[in-house]
């Protein structure tokens, strides 16, 4: 006798494959009546590890589980086979008095059919409370044989439906948002990547949507001829989209020409295989469609690397955005086959796969085109410079004019930004940003801190060891002051030759000179270390913090530090020295 699965009051929820028994009826001709002879003479097998994907297979599949229901609160429970693409399915509730209770659903029956409109095919079984039942499956089709069943009570799916609704929404959303961000783009650039890019999204969604079983419930419920041709023309249409991406994304026709041929024929093959679909019987028809998937993304794949290392920069976004989607596609057509089993990863790994594919392929079509821009804008400026050399060869006078006026724009447009040696700010810059500073500190009433830096003896280092030694020492002491003074949001510059000029907002004269000598130590801790030389570089520095009401402006203010400077200097060097006070004039 087969074992029979207890149902208790606890549960709400069970994978039945662990409990279920199996027979391959190969001709597909038994009844219920054979099924049961078989059972009774142990026919019935339990499911290899459980495993219920057998791929491709003819005939029918007979599946049998005893069950007895022990809760007696809940006596509806509903049968789910999770995968939407069988053709036929009739369950069988054998009851101890005699009854038989039969339904039957799959695509090849309206969606009506169904017990609850759901895109996987379901059955209410009735499960008396402490009676002996036993449920029979027969499964027909021409599509993949794979039979994941479920038990659910009504409340336990209707939480498992929300959940999976909820998951293939936010899958389809992202895919719909890539889609209509890029429809916009292409409206606007006419790129024709975008468009395959589009027929790509929009063909391989349409796979999904047919394979999720949610065109068969959404687009097409009473066509059953649709519900069985959809899944190998969704396949051609994605895959020709897919081929054709590739060749106008990857550039064949100029990069690798024997690749756009073999790319042109695989479209020509899927093309003809979709029209072919139309007609040929389903078992023929998506087996090829289906095998013919691991061919046509391998081979996309062959194309990226091989473009790749000819130069092509995209490329390498492409491959990457690829083998996420190669894997999900592999592992959904592997299961096909019954190479794999089927679990969340096999059976949702595509989703994830190909909505990382998109996400990266949109990331990856914004890089190109920014290539391909940037490239026009060399072009232009390439016609534009050869342009200038003819309007010069005829004006000399005039070509030398705009040679010198353009050179003195770039000069003065790189000097008004950052320092060439040091990559500080200039000192034109430095002035710009401290009145708004000293703007700031007049408005909130808040203190304001100026500090004037000179490197000590600097001649010295630039006459014993040359000027690239001096300029390497000045880069050094740049970023030694950088990173010393970055917690105090201070507005760093190079003031000219080896002298820095310090704004610190918020800080008054006693903090900034804490400020300044904690700096002081930073440069004099660690030699300047240039080639095998070590190099001790110390500074002078001045302080002055900027009194608000002090007439003059940035002017006052960097005179003040600058003769606070001096007095550093002339104390010896190396120390740090505030500006000296203005004594009130004496009246009489």
């Amino acid at each position: 006798m087969p074992p029979t699965l207890e149902l208790t009051t606890g549960t709400s929820r069970l994978a039945l494959n662990p409990y279920v028994a199996y027979y391959h009826d190969i001709s597909g001709n038994d009844g219920l009546a054979e099924a049961r002879r078989h059972l009774r003479h142990g026919d019935f097998r339990a499911l290899p590890a459980g495993n219920a994907a057998f791929g491709f297979q003819p005939g029918a599949y007979w599946f049998h589980v005893r069950l007895v229901n022990r809760s007696p609160v809940e006596p509806r429970w509903l049968l789910v086979q999770d995968y939407p693409l069988s053709d036929r399915l009739e369950t069988y509730s054998l009851y101890p008095d005699g009854r038989v209770a039969r339904h039957a659903g799959g695509d090849a029956l309206p969606f009506d059919a169904r017990s609850i409109r759901y895109r996987m095919p379901n059955f209410w079984l009735h499960l008396p409370p402490d009676q002996s039942v036993d449920v029979l499956l027969r499964v027909e089709s021409q599509s993949s044989m794979q039979v994941p069943l479920s038990l659910y009570t009504p409340a336990a799916f209707a939480e498992v439906s929300r959940d999976a609704q909820f998951g293939i929404g936010l899958y389809y959303g992202i895919l719909l948002a890539l889609f209509f961000y890029n429809l916009v783009l292409w409206l606007q650039l006419r790129d024709a990547s975008y468009f395959w890019y589009l027929l790509h999204i929009f063909a391989f969604g349409l796979v999904l949507f047919t394979l999720n079983g949610l065109g068969f419930e959404y687009l097409w419920p009473n066509s059953t001829w649709l519900a069985d041709k959809s899944v190998p023309l969704s396949i051609c249409l994605a895959q020709v989209g897919m081929q054709q991406f590739a060749r106008s994304f990857l550039e064949l026709r100029q990069r690798w020409r024997f690749g756009d041929y073999v790319g042109l024929g695989m479209i020509a093959f899927f093309v003809l295989l979709g029209i072919a679909s139309t007609w040929l019987p389903y078992r023929i028809s998506t087996p090829i469609a289906s095998a013919s998937v691991f061919i046509s993304i391998a081979w996309i794949a062959i194309e990226a690397m091989v473009v790749m290392r000819r130069g092509y920069k995209p490329a390498r976004l492409f491959l990457l955005a690829w083998s996420a989607f190669l894997l999900g596609t592999g592992m959904i057509a592997a299961v096909a086959f019954g190479l794999l089993p089927k679990n969340f990863v096999t059976a949702y790994g595509v989703q994830f796969g190909s909505a990382l594919e998109m996400l990266l392929l949109s990331i990856a079509l914004g890089y190109r085109y920014a290539g391909l821009r940037n490239e026009n804008e060399r072009i232009v400026r390439e016609a534009k410079h050869q342009l200038e050399h003819k309007v010069e060869q005829r004006t000399a006078e005039l070509r030398n004019a705009l040679g010198q006026l353009g050179d003195a724009h770039a000069r003065l447009r790189e000097s008004s930004q950052r320092d060439g040696l040091t990559g500080l700010h200039t000192r034109v810059h430095f002035r710009e940003r401290f009145e708004q500073l000293m703007a700031q500190a007049r408005s909130q009433d808040r203190p304001l801190s100026l500090l004037m830096i000179d490197l000590d003896h600097f001649k010295l280092i630039n006459d014993r060891h040359g000027h690239l030694t001096g300029d390497e020492c000045l880069r050094w002491a740049a970023r030694t002051i950088g990173q010393a003074l970055r917690p105090h949001g201070a507005l760093l510059a190079r003031f000219g030759g080896e002298e820095f000029v310090v704004g610190l907002p918020g800080l008054d004269l006693q903090a900034a000179l804490l400020v300044a000598e904690d700096l002081r130590q930073h440069l004099g801790d660690e030699p300047c270390i240039s080639g095998t030389r070590e190099i001790t570089v110390t500074a002078s520095i001045g302080v002055h913090e900027v009194d608000n009401d002090e007439p003059g402006g940035i002017d006052a203010a960097l005179q003040r530090a600058d003769e606070a400077l001096y007095r550093a200097k002339a104390d010896g060097r190396d120390c740090v020295r505030p500006a000296p006070r203005i004594e009130p004039l004496a009246i009489n």
